[in-house]
């Protein structure tokens, strides 16, 4: 089970003050984690719960893995909820991201920064935020398969972004990863 401890103090080593969003977003996991309890339970619907999500870089340092999200119809970042027998948040992602696309990933982990956004209501389910924690990894292969949950999985290049029409948080998420600036290794 994820420790919220432990992914307080990651919340709090995350400092990218270009980035308005993704600061005003960790602030509001912050208080999740504080005020919650049961951050990560995909069944609390106000305030919302914890997300984790993967920016996947391909193996040739030039792309990043998107799914076609089959829920929400646009091209995202794979991830999805946290699970009880995820020890860690990164490990959460990475499995979401395996579970989702198939790649096969290279053991480093770094954080990347927090992303809340809201998700439309869908039969019993309300509206309600994810409040996501992204992680950056790499992978070690190209191939790819979809899941029941997407319509397609593609790689893309930096010059493809207005194409596959990515929202500015995985924009900024990739120039952090880019650069570096902002992103903290994981254990």
């Amino acid at each position: 089970m994820v420790d919220t401890a432990a992914v307080t103090a990651l919340v709090r080593s995350f400092a990218d003050h270009e980035d308005g969003a993704a600061m005003k977003s960790a602030e509001l996991i912050l208080n999740l984690l504080e005020w919650s309890v049961a951050p990560f339970s995909r069944h609390q619907y106000t305030p919302g719960h914890i997300t984790c999500s993967g920016l996947v870089v391909a193996s040739d340092g030039e792309r990043i893995l998107l799914v076609h999200h089959r829920r929400l119809g646009r091209w995202l970042l794979p991830g999805g909820h946290v699970e009880p027998e995820d020890i860690t948040a990164a490990d959460a992602a990475r499995r979401e991201v395996v579970e989702e696309t198939g790649a096969a990933l290279l053991p480093a982990v770094t954080f990347l920064g927090a992303d809340v956004h809201g998700i439309p209501a869908k039969g019993s389910e309300p509206f309600h935020l994810h409040h996501d924690l992204m992680f950056c990894f790499r992978a070690s292969t190209g191939e790819l398969r979809v899941s029941d949950e997407s319509h397609a999985v593609a790689w893309c290049a930096l010059a493809e972004f207005e194409r596959y029409e990515l929202p500015l948080n995985v924009r900024r998420a990739y120039r952090r990863a880019v650069t570096g600036r902002g992103a903290t290794e994981c254990e």
